[in-house]
């Protein structure tokens, strides 16, 4: 149960996510720098030490939602899909990530969607894996959304998808401002199809904020509702080395 917010910039990129979980699962621990392969980057972690976002020092962030839509599961042991956030941060590239999410052993992995962002050239793409194909899908370097939830996948897309809508109308449509009140909103009911989602035994517990611009990227986190706070906890910085200047 998440939702994902990209903004295209023309240098760079602003992405927010909401991570909804149940009350019951262990508190995360916020964004820290992380050695990926070759490369740093900053992301928070599971106590299992899973990621969900993240972001390298090339400026390329991945983020993943589980795929309810999909009903079939992993019969035997289920590899943990926090392990393919923190494994796609090694790349820079959509072609190294593909190459990296075929080599990986996916029958063991439940349904995912990832998204990936490379801001060199400006590119998003789409990962689904339903436990027997791997697709892709590139999408336009333009503001998107993605949501999930595993109360009803289909009716929070339905609700979600008419507040983003009818947001973009907004003149702020796009600022950093805009994205936060978007990821903290109850729309006409704050409840399971919200983008701050509340139930008996779940809730959005954090929100993760990623800025990437040519020479850094940011992460900023709040543990918690994102409608209890305006104000983010921490805020994390990593150099970037891209080898060209979107623009």
């Amino acid at each position: 149960m998440c939702t994902v917010t990209f903004i295209a910039r023309r240098r760079g990129y602003l992405l927010g996510m909401n991570r909804d979980e149940l009350l019951a699962r262990p508190v995360a621990v916020p964004p820290a720098l992380h050695l990926a392969g070759k490369r740093q980057a900053l992301f928070p972690t599971e106590p299992g030490g899973g990621t969900w976002i993240g972001v390298n020092d090339a400026g390329v962030t991945f983020a993943l939602i589980n795929w309810y839509a999909v009903k079939d599961r992993v019969t035997a042991t289920a590899a943990s899909r926090g392990e393919v956030v923190k494994r796609m941060l090694t790349v820079t590239t959509p072609a190294e990530a593909l190459e990296l999410l075929q080599a990986r052993r996916l029958k063991a992995t439940n349904p995912f969607r990832l998204i990936g962002i490379f801001p060199d050239p400006d590119r998003v793409f789409e990962w689904r894996w339903n436990l027997s194909r791997l697709t892709s899908e590139e999408h336009d370097w333009a503001i998107n959304s993605w949501f999930s939830s595993g109360h009803d996948e289909a009716g929070a897309q339905e609700s979600r998808g008419e507040i983003y809508r009818d947001a973009l109308g907004s003149p702020s449509a796009g600022s950093r401002d805009w994205l936060r009140r978007l990821h903290r909103s109850h729309g006409a009911e704050c409840g399971p199809y919200s983008h701050c989602m509340h139930r008996h035994d779940a809730a959005t517990v954090s929100y993760t904020e990623v800025e990437v611009t040519s020479c850094q990227a940011k992460v900023s986190y709040l543990r918690g509702n994102p409608c209890m706070g305006n104000l983010l906890e921490s805020t994390y910085v990593l150099s970037c080395c891209r080898t060209t200047d979107t623009t």
